[in-house]
């Protein structure tokens, strides 16, 4: 199944809720999924026999610095017996210092290969997931401050009296 047979059954199910698309010219051309529509929208491309996306192969989580004043989440998603493939991506709010992490659904329940992927862009990024049955850090500390791959983000002198820089 081509992009755009997956967009016309996207937007035929979901309509306003896939809120932009690249050019299919694109090599890899992805859709810009509404956040509040990402966990039900994921759940049809999982379920639905048409397409049947059974696997996620990938979740990257994105700072477009603090100048963009956003962050994204995009979701490879691969139909392993169809042999197709569909990128997803969410953009959210960065939050300022002292605010609330931004929050993005898990959809740990419908790809279990989510709970890493959530876990470590939760880690490393500072994105939370919602409704994840177990949200911690996965490569830090538990006492780690901040979160590493943020453009803003500033090394720690030490860390429990060993000099980090």
């Amino acid at each position: 199944m081509t992009f755009s047979e997956i967009t016309d059954l996207l937007m035929a199910q979901f309509g306003p809720e896939i809120i932009q698309q690249t050019n299919t010219n694109n090599p890899q051309p992805f859709l810009v999924v509404q956040t509040s529509a990402l966990a039900e929208m994921g759940q049809f491309l999982h379920n639905d026999e048409r397409l049947f996306f059974d696997f996620l192969a990938c979740m990257t989580g994105i700072d477009n610095g603090p100048q963009a004043n956003t962050m994204e989440v995009v979701y490879n998603l691969t139909s392993i017996p169809y042999e197709h493939n569909l990128t997803l991506k969410v953009v959210v709010p960065r939050n300022a210092e002292g605010e609330p992490l931004p929050a993005v659904p898990t959809v740990n329940h419908i790809w279990r290969t989510a709970d890493w992927h959530e876990r470590e862009i939760y880690d490393l990024v500072g994105i939370r997931f919602d409704g994840h049955p177990d949200l911690r850090r996965i490569l830090l500390p538990t006492d780690w401050q901040g979160h590493p791959l943020r453009k803003d983000y500033q090394d720690m002198e030490t860390y429990h009296g060993v000099k980090v820089k």
